[in-house]
């Protein structure tokens, strides 16, 4: 045997390629790797389980980094993210401690007659759409579990229904521009669904899959529990803070001291809170997302083997996510930050000229479609970037290694078996905005129902809608992580070595060769 194995690839499994082929109704396969033959077997640890013939190893042992020598992958990114993290809690105290002053000063946060505060009352408005998006997610995710095809299904459904519903509730209540921009994304969503129905089957395969190493590593779910809670308080954090930059140095404080505020330094606050508060929390998902990750490559490579996989590999997978590869994490989630941070900027630049009255239709238009643009951009990078950060979980690598990796892994495999055919992401995607039109829909009808004296001319409609939509869905997308983990990284497992999982799960194989023959076309990492 030993005279059949060729030139090895770098360390990547803890195993060797072979040059031995097979055919698998009439296209060419590998056989399964053989067990890693380097001096990385002496980092097996010995436990009782050894008794049963079975030898337990650890996460580094599983999946050695890109380059052993290298403690910290792109640490001045590491550096920048605390930077930016004391910036963030800087400016959210400097604003809280105020606006809990004027609390304590003006009494009640309730309206009351002629004794409302204002924006203040946004802060408990805020509270509920986190409830929301919280119950709509755990819906979201049992479903997904227990019903995968009608989860795919469901999700673009629901959110067709929703999406017009709004639409015609806009109308019909003469909000031509809203009604307008809901009646669109249902459009587009039906052209969407109509295209992909034909890709639904090998979405539901995966789906299956996912769900099967969900129910044998439920590490999975815990993680995505205690990832879910941290990204719930930090969005109510980082929502408190925005809204008490709207009382502190909005409109109605700046009519009653001048001196005190101005429009300049609102926006300036306001890019300072975005920016870093979307970075903070961009970083707490990919590292659920890196430490999930981990265990789901543990379960692709160790399950049904004789080398037993880590006891508990989601503490491995998170100390590599929070020390050799933090840095990557933060560089890539730095992109994205910016870009979202743009977005928002351009989106306070037209409301402020819209209430000046300064903003014709032509600017408007022009407005629209440089939103459109980076909204397109962001919508790029978040999906190169997931599959990216699979490659820095797995393999420790850099992120430009991992980037590299990545665009060669959707030049071989194509773009459209990773953007298009992932039916997964998109249902989950719909789903997160559905919570988000539920929680926009609450906070309209809130204000609507209410009708505080500051909102007299719906001036704060739109704002609190964008924000209440906006915490839904990073709270959805937070929680949905574990699934989008597991799909992207057996994703890219699969890719790497697709004879290991028709090994172990021949019929699950063949579900997925008959929705993706493509499946087969093993990648080549030599030609990275």
């Amino acid at each position: 045997m030993a005279d059949e194995v060729s030139r090895p690839l770098p360390a990547r499994f803890g195993r060797v390629h072979m040059d031995t082929r097979y055919e698998y109704e009439g296209h060419t396969m590998y056989p399964p790797q053989q067990e890693m033959t380097d001096t990385k077997q002496e980092k097996v640890e010995q436990t009782p389980s050894e008794k049963s013939n079975e030898i337990a190893i650890t996460y580094e042992a599983v999946f050695p980094p890109d380059d052993e020598k290298a403690r910290f992958n792109d640490w001045p990114f590491a550096l920048l993210f605390f930077v930016v993290l004391i910036v963030f809690i800087a400016a959210a105290s400097l604003v809280l401690r105020a606006s809990v002053r004027d609390y304590l000063q003006m009494g009640s946060i309730r309206y009351q007659g002629s004794s409302n505060l204002g924006p203040s009352n946004y802060v408990a408005l805020l509270f509920l759409p986190s409830i929301i998006a919280l119950c709509f997610a755990g819906l979201g995710f049992t479903l997904c579990q227990l019903f995968p095809a009608f989860f795919i299904y469901c999700g673009m459904i629901i959110n067709l229904l929703t999406a017009f519903g709004i639409a015609v509730m806009f109308l019909v209540l003469k909000y031509w521009t809203a009604g307008a921009v809901f009646l669109v994304f249902t459009l587009i969503g039906v052209w969407c669904y109509w295209n992909m129905r034909s890709r639904v089957p090998f979405s539901v395969a995966l789906l299956k899959t996912v769900v099967l190493a969900m129910r044998q590593m439920p590490q999975t779910l815990l993680v995505s529990l205690i990832g879910s809670l941290v990204g719930i308080v930090f969005s109510i954090i980082f929502s408190a803070a925005i809204v008490a930059t709207y009382m502190e140095y909005g409109r109605k404080v700046c009519d009653i001291n001048v001196d005190d505020c101005s429009r300049a330094k609102l926006i300036g606050l306001l890019v300072c809170v975005f920016f870093s508060g979307f970075y903070v929390g961009e970083v707490i998902r990919n590292v659920i997302h890196c430490t999930v990750s981990g265990v789901f490559g543990c379960w692709y490579y160790t399950s049904g083997s004789k080398n037993k996989g880590p006891k508990w590999p989601a503490m491995g997978s998170l100390k590599r996510a929070m020390t050799r590869s933090f840095g990557s994490i933060c560089f890539g989630s730095l992109i994205v930050s910016i870009i979202e941070t743009l977005r928002q900027s351009l989106r306070l630049i037209r409301e402020s000229l819209q209430l000046d009255s300064d903003l014709d239709g032509c600017g408007s238009v022009g407005f629209f479609a440089i939103d459109l643009i980076i909204s397109f951009l962001d919508f790029l990078v978040r999906h190169f970037n997931h599959y990216a950060y699979c490659f820095i979980a797995l393999y420790g690598k850099p992120y430009l290694k991992a980037a590299k990796e990545t665009w060669h892994m959707m030049k071989y495999k194509g773009f459209d078996i990773l953007i298009n055919d992932n039916l997964i992401n998109i249902a989950l995607g719909l789903y997160s905005l559905f919570a988000g039109y539920m929680s926009a829909l609450f906070a309209f009808l809130y204000l609507r129902f209410t009708r505080p004296d500051h909102n007299i001319l719906t001036d704060f409609n739109v704002s609190v809608m964008a924000i209440s939509f906006f915490i839904a869905l990073q709270i959805c997308n937070i929680t949905n992580e574990t699934i989008r983990s597991g799909v992207s990284t057996f994703l890219v497992t699969l890719g790497n070595d697709p004879e290991l999982f028709k090994a172990k799960y021949p019929r699950r194989f063949e579900e997925i060769f008959g929705a993706y023959p493509n499946v087969l076309n093993k990648l080549d990492q030599r030609d990275v």
